[in-house]
């Protein structure tokens, strides 16, 4: 792989769940080449504490994380982006933010696990499921080797990875 660190943007809605995980798990699984960020287009303010115990569970480091809007990330002095992915329908379906770089942008869509009505085991449950999607997801991501391939080719690749589903 390239020396290269890729900057990657996960975008939700609220931004404290799926976003917050997946956030997390690249930067646990990807740390050597990828520096992940997320943020939401109408941010909670508050990360989902089932998602962090989840993160926890898994012994993926919290610290720092935080639900924030993603006009952080559309500002001058914003890292510039080369992927920005989109992990919930609403957020998919909205207009973003023109991003500096024009970064190749996918969408994973993800089942809200934080709309689970139900028990904390249920709510559990869906925390757990929505997690192993983007494990998956996020290990397939971290198997491409963004210098050698062409921009279209990974643009498609990165798509190609939202569309795994789970067995």
């Amino acid at each position: 792989m390239s020396e290269k660190t890729f900057n990657v943007l996960f975008l939700c809605t609220g931004n404290s769940a799926r976003s917050i995980m997946a956030e997390a798990l690249l930067n646990t699984m990807g740390s050597d080449h990828f520096h992940a960020f997320s943020a939401g287009s109408h941010p909670t303010g508050t990360v989902n504490p089932f998602a962090l115990e989840r993160l926890e569970k898994e012994r993926i480091p919290t610290e720092g994380a935080r639900s924030k809007s993603w006009n952080e990330f559309a500002r001058p002095a914003a890292p510039v982006l080369d992927f920005v992915i989109t992990v919930c329908d609403n957020a998919a379906g909205e207009v973003c933010p023109a991003w500096p770089g024009q970064p190749i942008t996918a969408h994973w869509g993800v089942p809200d696990p934080a709309a689970v009505a139900g028990s904390d085991g249920e709510k559990r449950l869906a925390f757990s499921k929505a997690f192993a999607v983007l494990h998956r997801r996020v290990s397939l991501f971290t198997s491409l080797n963004p210098a050698s391939l062409e921009r279209l080719a990974l643009e498609q690749k990165v798509r190609e990875i939202g569309r795994v589903v789970e067995t």
